[in-house]
């Protein structure tokens, strides 16, 4: 039996075991470190199999092959020839670098079946470009520290990484690259999507003359903490919750990398009730509330087939909660940013209306942060403030 048939044999056993809901990352690196036959070549090429098939999966006919699924998404998802598609289907790699819509023509399929949530999109989307996007592997991209530019471009050129700097603290590199093995990450850089990196570019122009009260209210991994930080330097004092334990603790160890004091932190689903005693308010609340995350399918495509779209007014309903036991404790005049990773207009405009309409809130801006052209995570983020 070739390399290639072991590949496509392991590719669909993975597919096929995968339990729906698990990050696919972590069920892979679960998978390689009980079978240490496979070199960094091999786990390569079998994880890309299963991100391939992922992302084509509403193309096709269910009862299709598993194999010949596989192999057709290989040949829509990759730009340049792939040794296995030579070997299997030599006519299709030498079509390989035909454009996406071409490429389908050929296929027989429709792009218009690979996204069956676009009703939801809102209409500020480019929803062709979405499409298109979620058939590609976006970047890696990193935030330099502040004052940490110089010792990070020269770690990253001594390493010989190829990278490209987009503005004067982003760097956009290679999915994959292993950039923990050469930069102090948290400590010198800190690893954030390039849409995510600027959810508070707001408030790089409306300096704070103290430090203000801020509230990370699902906190989640505290980068979003950890970017208000570095952008009003230093001057916060931090309080974070989130539903999940270990999160928090994680939280803290990442923010301890980054020499940052906690002010407070707590476990709380805020759905239910804030978790604060009335009196506590704060100058800045974030709410990066829990979302349909189809702003990042196209870097967890895997999170595509176990979507339902009655999961989109759930979601919905939770974002009211969580908003409507948030704002009590803003300070007047105090400021609420509202963030999704999500596409869908029900989770943002539809939100933004409904922050505006029922609490004496004023929406300053809002926007989607579009992350199909450069091959980064689509965000939404609004900023209210107090009347």
């Amino acid at each position: 039996m070739s390399k290639y048939h072991s590949y496509l044999n392991n590719a669909q056993k993975l597919i096929k075991a995968y339990p729906s809901g698990m990050p696919f990352s972590l069920y892979l690196k679960n998978f390689f470190s009980s079978e240490k036959k496979f070199g960094s070549k091999d786990r390569k090429m079998i994880s890309n199999l299963c991100y391939h098939y992922f992302r084509c999966y509403y193309l096709f006919d269910e009862n299709k092959n598993l194999e010949d699924k596989i192999i057709q998404s290989v040949f829509l998802c990759e730009q340049e020839s792939n040794d296995l598609l030579a070997f299997f289907e030599p006519t299709l790699n030498e079509k390989i670098q035909l454009q996406l819509n071409e490429k389908l023509t050929h296929a027989g399929l429709s792009i218009s079946n690979s996204f069956p949530f676009i009703d939801f999109v809102s209409p500020l989307i480019d929803s062709s470009l979405l499409i298109q996007s979620y058939f590609i592997q976006p970047n890696l991209f990193v935030r330099i520290r502040p004052s940490k530019e110089k010792t990070v471009l020269n770690s990253l050129t001594k390493a010989g990484l190829p990278f490209k700097l987009l503005a004067e603290n982003c760097i956009e590199l290679e999915n994959r690259t292993k950039i923990e093995t050469v930069l102090k990450i948290n400590k010198e850089a800190v690893i954030q999507d390039y849409n995510s990196q600027k959810v508070f570019n707001f408030f790089s122009h409306q300096p704070f003359s103290q430090a203000i009260k801020v509230w990370d209210v699902c906190a989640a991994s505290g980068g979003k903490s950890l970017l208000l930080y570095d952008i009003l330097n230093g001057k916060i004092k931090l309080t974070v919750s989130d539903i999940r334990k270990n999160i928090l603790a994680n939280l803290r160890d990442r923010l301890g990398q980054a020499s940052i004091n906690l002010y407070h932190q707590f476990v709380q689903d805020v759905s239910l009730q804030s978790g604060l005693h009335k009196t506590d308010l704060f100058d800045l609340v974030i709410c990066d509330v829990p979302c349909s995350g189809s702003g990042t399918w196209a870097r967890t495509p895997e999170q595509i087939l176990s979507f339902d779209q009655n999961q989109i007014q759930a979601f919905q309903a939770k974002q009211k909660a969580i908003i409507q036991n948030a704002i009590p404790h803003l300070q007047s005049s105090g400021y609420l940013i509202y963030i999704t990773c999500s596409v869908f207009k029900i989770e943002n405009e539809d939100m933004t209306e409904h922050i505006e309409k029922n609490f004496s809130l004023t929406v300053l801006e809002s926007k989607y942060l579009c992350g199909y052209e450069q091959k980064a995570d689509t965000m939404y983020v609004a900023i209210f403030k107090k009347n």
